[in-house]
């Protein structure tokens, strides 16, 4: 009879384990319009679960490994709310001291002092986790935790080549089909990883950003994956650097419609924006007097022998190893984003384009500078949004040595490293 009762009351916490891996299968997928509406239906069937648990008797749970499991949905379920929940932290506790080898409490409780703030905490709970054998939900757990604290570490570096060797593990845990198969997110980790580390390098290595895009890309042959909004947050936001501007605007307004909270479409207003204002100035300046004594000037200027001088009308798509083109600057385009900075320059041949520069402080290039550029990246814009064609030619530039500004090469000091990191709630 007592082995009946037992079976019994392993069915319950067999019973709530699926229906908290079903919870948090809610949390990750449902996007209502009205985010109150997805709290309600979280809140709703969190106490179901929480009734199965609380329905097994006390002394149906008093050996410390029954214990420790119920302590770990309880505290587990509690904590599916994107806020933090002591509650939640104290039921995690508990089930870790009763079982220290229980991997999946570690996990938990780490992504509960993760949202209370304690990262140097949850970072500790994810290795525990680790300890107890390899998992990659804790390896990309933890590696997302080691990105959040690259934002404030002064050893940034470091700290995102560590994000890139967890991954790396991850991958080798299993093959690359497998793992898009089995709904896990290390492909979208992944595109986090090279998309922060383009930026906290030095926004210099134009690869990162391709293989960015690239593990996105990957990321969404999974089903599960193709519900996640953060997947396409930061997809859009490696296209918006790639200057794939009608991408970008297509993958922030499907990332707004399935999680309103991310404020995808203030990055579309932001990049509609941009837009505009350049299209403006450059039709202000094909009827500009001033563009032809400033274009004058361009024709005695001189650059180093190794390169091959050419008008930007020359560019070819992509990088142009070897080639140098000479601009003077007509405007710095003020903008709401961080990076790159924006300028308006016209060659010799009175052609306007837009330039994009990263790494550079704000001050060192001003309006009437004479600009040389070696190697650019060149990039055709031409794309229609909302009846609105947006047509121009834009240069790109990733590191110092690559301009020259008034003759002169630009010292380290006047280079700055930008703050930019992929989208994820814990």
């Amino acid at each position: 009879m007592n082995r009946e009762i037992e079976e019994i009351q392993e069915d319950l916490l067999a019973k709530a384990a699926k229906a908290a891996d079903e919870l948090y299968n809610i949390r990750d997928t449902y996007f209502p319009a009205d985010p109150n509406d997805k709290i309600s239906k979280l809140q709703a069937e969190s106490d179901l679960v929480l009734q199965t648990l609380n329905s097994i008797p006390p002394e149906n749970r008093k050996l410390p490994i029954q214990r420790a499991m119920y302590e770990y949905l309880k505290g587990k379920v509690l904590d599916v709310f994107s806020d933090y929940r002591k509650d939640a932290e104290d039921h995690l506790s508990k089930a870790v001291k009763l079982n220290p080898s229980l991997g999946d409490a570690w996990l938990s409780l780490g992504n509960c002092i993760w949202k209370k703030g304690d990262l140097s905490a949850a970072k500790n709970c994810f290795m525990l986790a680790l300890s107890k054998g390899p998992n990659k939900r804790i390896l990309c757990q933890l590696s997302m935790l080691e990105r959040k604290m690259a934002q404030d570490s002064l050893s940034t570096f470091q700290v995102l080549k560590n994000r890139q060797k967890l991954l790396k593990r991850a991958l080798n845990m299993q093959g690359k089909l497998l793992l898009l198969m089995s709904g896990m997110e290390i492909p979208d980790n992944l595109g986090n990883a090279c998309l922060t580390s383009f930026f906290v390098t030095g926004a210099w290595d134009h690869s990162k950003l391709l293989q960015s895009l690239k593990a996105y890309q990957n990321a969404e042959r999974d089903e599960t994956m193709k519900s996640s909004p953060d997947l396409y947050f930061n997809c859009a936001t490696v296209n918006k650097y790639l200057e794939n501007y009608e991408r970008a605007l297509t993958g922030f307004e499907a990332a707004a419609l399935k999680d309103p909270g991310l404020n995808a479409m203030e990055e579309v207003e932001k990049i509609v924006h941009l837009l505009d204002k350049l299209e403006s100035l450059l039709k202000g300046q094909t009827k500009a007097k001033r563009l032809a004594s400033l274009a004058s000037s361009l024709s005695t200027v001189n650059v180093n022998p190794s390169y091959i001088q050419v008008s930007v009308d020359r560019l070819a798509e992509g990088l142009n190893k070897g080639v140098a083109i000479v601009g003077k600057v007509l405007y710095f385009v003020k903008h709401q984003n961080v990076a790159p900075l924006y300028y308006l320059l016209c060659d010799a041949n009175q052609i306007c384009y837009v330039l994009s520069v990263y790494g550079i402080r704000d001050d060192v290039v001003k309006e009437g500078d004479q600009i040389i550029l070696l190697s650019p990246y060149f990039h055709n814009v031409d794309f229609s949004w909302n009846g609105k064609i947006y047509q121009f030619k834009s240069v790109r530039v990733d590191f110092l040595e690559q301009m020259l500004v008034n003759g002169k090469a630009l010292s380290h000091s006047q280079a700055v490293r930008a703050s930019i990191y992929a989208q994820h709630k814990p």
